[in-house]
Formats: structure tokens, C-alpha cells, sequence
């Protein structure tokens, strides 16, 4: 059985929301693929009247600075994230993240548009994307918005929006001055390679007191069933040298998250030590970055 009967590529946002209206609800957004059709082929989702292929709509990859955002489109692949030289000075958990999902064939293709869309909590390019404080360009017959990334979640696997109807068309994040962030993950190799944790962070040191957190965003999953802030450990750290606040802030975030055990994943206990682990690797890699400027990206696979 074929898995699509039609296949569209459309030139203009509002020509790929027409589409997908035309279709109602009988058709999906595509850029990479690596998801979507991988579970169609797998039968977790059902086969589609039309595949809306997006990459060919001009700027859709455009990764760039406009006065005091980061613009990052939502068909950029994690290649291009990783080769951004203004993401890795600016946004290096970001560069992190996409630079450790699947191999190079897979980064290639696969667009952070798609890892956000899937809603997964252990998605690697939304956990940095939350640290960032991120807001999501969302496309629908309503019109094109922003909306903070945390509102495109509402449960495992199910963005809150209907992807049939409406696609993510761009990501953008403030520009700051004296932050750092960091990003760290740890898979299980065995079999199907699974997020067991990851964990990104921002820190901004205070004005005119560089040893001193002015402020700062704590992202962990897969935590919860959506993707989420480790709050009460962020306020342990705001107006506090790191070295003074970090056992506190491992403390709260082993009291206040809890991951559930998981056959496939690890165990919760396992999965509370490394939350520590992280914390206490990417929070001062984050605060070397933002006193000194100097980022050279970590864990990259190639």
C-alpha cells in the first residue's frame, strides 16, 4: 500500500497552508522526512492523501541575525546549525544538540522544524530551543504567529497545534551579551538508540559583575511528558556566584523532577544521578563561555 498518492512543493507559505486545507486534514508537511516517514513505513501513523514538501519555499533554511533575534527557519537542517558560525558563537547548546542527532546522512536532511514538530520531550534540538527561550513561527489558515515554544506541547508525540493543518515556518531567540550555554546528552547505545537524558542550559553573568549569575534557563528531558524548565533550580542560581549555588541548585532539581522509569530509557534513580552529573558539567561549561567569550562546541558527531 502506497503511503502517499500525491506529492506537492509548494513555492509560498501561504500556497503550502492552502494545500494543506485543500486536503482537510488528509495530508502532512515535509521536510526531511526522517520522522515522519519512518513511522509510516513502521505503521505508527497512517498513510496520507499528499506529503507537503516545504524545502523548496525560499528562506525557509535561513539562518541569520535581525537587530537583537536569532532567525533560525524551520527546514534548516542540523548540518547547516552545526556549520552556523553565528549559532555557535551565539547559540552553541543549539549547535550541540543538532550536532549529536543520528549521523551525518541523517543530519543532512533532517530539519529542526521536524524534531520540534514531532513533540517528543527527549527531542535534542527542543531542549536547547527551551533553554534559548525560543518562540515558534507557527503557519494555519489563521494566519502566521509567534508563540512561546512551551505552547507547542501538549503531551508525548502530540504538538498542540494540528499538523495537517498548520506548520512551524521559523524559530528565534534573543541575542544577549555575557551569556554562555552548553549542552549535554547521554544515549543508550544498544539496539535503537535512545535519549536517556539531556540536559541545556543559558547563563547570563550580572552587569558589571561577572562572577556573579544575572540570570539563567535550565532545560532537562525527557523529564515530563512535554518538554519543560528545571524552575525551582534556576531560582537557586539568580544573583550567586556558581561555586556558592550549585550544590543548591543540584539539590532542588533532584527534589522537584522526577523521571519515571523506562525499560527502554533507564531507571528513574539512574536517571536522577545523571541529572546532577549534567548539571554539574554543562552549568560552569556555560559560565566559562559567557566570562570569556571563547566557545569551541562539544560532543559534535561526524
Amino acid at each position: 500500500m502506497a503511503l502517499w498518492e500525491a506529492y506537492h512543493q509548494p513555492q509560498t507559505i501561504e500556497e503550502a497552508v492552502a494545500l494543506l486545507g485543500r486536503y482537510d486534514g488528509r495530508a502532512r508537511p515535509v521536510a526531511g522526512g526522517t520522522d515522519l516517514l519512518l513511522e509510516m513505513q513502521q505503521g505508527h501513523k497512517p498513510p496520507v492523501d499528499a506529503l507537503i514538501d516545504v524545502t523548496s519555499i525560499p528562506g525557509l533554511n535561513r539562518i541569520e541575525q535581525a537587530d537583537d533575534q536569532i532567525i533560525v527557519g524551520a527546514a534548516a537542517t542540523h548540518t547547516q546549525i552545526v556549520a552556523s558560525v553565528l549559532l555557535v558563537q551565539q547559540a552553541t547548546c543549539l549547535v550541540e544538540s543538532c550536532g549529536v542527532i543520528g549521523g551525518p546522512q541523517v543530519r543532512n536532511v533532517a530539519t529542526l522544524g521536524g524534531n520540534v514538530a514531532h513533540a517528543l520531550p527527549a527531542a535534542d534540538g527542543t531542549t536547547s530551543l527551551v533553554a534559548l527561550d525560543a518562540e515558534v513561527e507557527l503557519a494555519s489558515p489563521e494566519g502566521i504567529r509567534w508563540y512561546p515554544i512551551l505552547d507547542m506541547f501538549s503531551g508525548p508525540g502530540r504538538p498542540s497545534f494540528d499538523p495537517t493543518r498548520s506548520l512551524i515556518t521559523r524559530f528565534r531567540f534573543p541575542l544577549t551579551t555575557d551569556s554562555g550555554t552548553a549542552f549535554s546528552r547521554i544515549m543508550r547505545p544498544q539496539g535503537v538508540a535512545l535519549p536517556i537524558l539531556a540536559c541545556a542550559v543559558w547563563v547570563q553573568m550580572a552587569a558589571g559583575d561577572p562572577d556573579i549569575i544575572g540570570d539563567t534557563r535550565i532545560s532537562l528531558g525527557p523529564v515530563q511528558p512535554v518538554p519543560a524548565r528545571a524552575v525551582a533550580a534556576e531560582n537557586t542560581l539568580r544573583g550567586r556566584q556558581l561555586k556558592e549555588a550549585l550544590d543548591d541548585c543540584v539539590a532542588a532539581a533532584r527534589q522537584s523532577l522526577q523521571p519515571r522509569s523506562s525499560k527502554h530509557r533507564a531507571t528513574s534513580t539512574y536517571r536522577v544521578e545523571m541529572i546532577e552529573t549534567f548539571l554539574r558539567r554543562t552549568l560552569p561549561l556555560a559560565v566559562e563561555r559567557a566570562i570569556s567569550g571563547e566557545v569551541t562546541p562539544q560532543g559534535l558527531g561526524w
